[in-house]
């Protein structure tokens, strides 16, 4: 079995939000991974980082901005309907584009780093600015095991 092959679903070509709701609603089922978060902030900018462990398997949430991501350690399979299906290898960068949600898997530990042009200090005002709020479908409302981005987070300045 290639790294690739859990992604392969019909249902992810047919319906890719519907799809990564489905992956959101069984992973939901597990505890939750410990991927720690560190937040960075330099004049007019905001740098997320991401440590996932090996194995880990996790969606994002949707993005509302063009930025950039690098991957700077590891290996981790993506999908989204902007990137289709795709392994990542340190050292790499991409772009996220709008409207971008993605389920990830890493192969190894991964760290990977998003940056946001901005002149706010707040996370969580942050975050409302540049990641859409995603109601699954197959979820209950409000179920604050999602969403949780900012959860478990170092923040440096």
């Amino acid at each position: 079995m290639d790294d690739l092959s859990i992604f392969d679903s019909v249902d992810f070509i047919n319906d890719p939000n519907g799809f990564i709701d489905k992956i959101e609603s069984s992973l939901i089922e597990y505890n939750p991974a410990d991927c720690p978060v560190t937040h960075r902030f330099t004049e007019g900018m905001y740098i997320r980082e991401i440590f996932i462990p090996q194995g880990t398997i996790l969606t994002s949430m949707e993005h509302k901005t063009e930025h950039p991501f690098v991957v700077s350690m590891g290996q981790i399979a993506v999908i989204s309907a902007n990137e289709d299906k795709v392994i990542y290898s340190a050292p790499f960068t991409g772009i996220t584009k709008p409207k971008t949600r993605r389920v990830l898997y890493a192969i190894k530990d991964t760290i990977w780093t998003t940056f946001h042009v901005t002149d706010k200090m707040d996370v969580e005002e942050i975050g409302s600015d540049i990641l859409e709020q995603h109601s699954n479908r197959l979820l209950e409302n409000g179920d604050q095991r999602l969403n949780q981005w900012k959860k478990q987070t170092l923040n440096i300045q």
